[in-house]
């Protein structure tokens, strides 16, 4: 069991890497050339890189700490690590790929390949367990006490920055960054098998009560618990909880730690009606042995 986590850990970390690789890539020899800017906190790192010739690399790097630290306390530990790696290769690879040739100065070329590159490294980060960007992390935390949606915060810091980059460097450029957005987009969530946010998560397992303890220990989700049985194999309790695409990785390390031979189906989301409960919700109401 220790030797296939183990396996499984360093696979993670492995397509991490490449994720980051080739994000840098896109971003490099893609967009900085054409001042195309991505969102969040990368986007922001190519202004001041544009306006004050600071390594783009480092102003990443620098600028994505605080953001880590904030979410260290709230966000599982291996999400964080992983992200934080994540976020270090990035950044050295942007300085590795920074005294190349640029691959164009064609803008929609740019735009066009520089999305879908920059789409297949951000998804294959994310599909593993990581991120490489702070906003993101923000978005999750704000989903958790607010329910504010992660798509539609991390859209609302890209519009802040894409409309900031309009007044700089004029908006033409602004709409050629939007249009790299949702090429981006798309492609990630392509690579990451999923096109919505929100995830639903049903979990048969002969060790549900822990199962059930860890992902509200650890993800801050509630789940509901339903007795079932099995033409062959019985009866068995079945798990149900409703999470970010984000917390898939994570939802399946914590269950993978617990049950290997557990029973996972992961599906869309695509619209959530009433009130879902989350750990700080529950505090409130529920004593903490009561799942939901």
């Amino acid at each position: 069991m220790k030797n296939r986590l183990n396996a499984a850990f360093l696979f993670d970390i492995m397509c991490i890497t490449v994720g980051a690789i080739i994000a840098a890539f896109a971003i490099e020899e893609f967009l900085v050339p054409c001042t195309i800017l991505d969102g969040g906190v990368v986007g922001i790192s190519i202004m001041l890189n544009t306006l004050l010739k600071f390594p783009l690399g480092i102003l990443t790097v620098t600028l994505n700490i605080p953001f880590l630290i904030i979410g260290f306390r709230k966000m599982g530990k291996m999400f964080i690590a992983k992200s934080a790696y994540a976020m270090i290769i990035f950044s050295v690879f942007l300085e590795i790929f920074a005294p190349l040739q640029n691959m164009t100065e064609d803008y929609l070329l740019a735009v066009s390949f520089g999305g879908v590159l920059l789409g297949i490294g951000v998804g294959l980060v994310i599909r593993f367990g990581g991120c490489l960007d702070g906003t993101e992390t923000v978005a999750i935390l704000l989903n958790r006490k607010y329910k504010f949606p992660v798509g539609q915060t991390v859209l609302i810091f890209n519009v802040v920055i894409f409309a900031t980059a309009g007044f700089i460097f004029g908006f033409d450029r602004a709409m050629y960054s939007l249009l790299t957005y949702f090429i981006t987009s798309k492609v990630l969530d392509i690579v990451e098998n999923g096109t919505e946010q929100a995830k639903a998560a049903m979990i048969i397992s002969n060790d549900a009560k822990e199962i059930s303890e860890q992902i509200y220990q650890r993800l801050g989700r509630t789940v509901t618990i339903m007795e079932g049985e099995g033409l062959v194999s019985g009866k068995k309790t079945v798990l149900y909880c409703v999470l970010t695409r984000f917390e898939v990785r994570e939802l399946r390390d914590i269950i993978g730690a617990i049950d290997s031979s557990a029973f996972i189906a992961i599906s869309d989301v695509s619209e959530i009606i009433g009130h879902h409960i989350k750990r700080s919700d529950a505090l409130q109401t529920k004593p903490p042995g009561d799942p939901h």
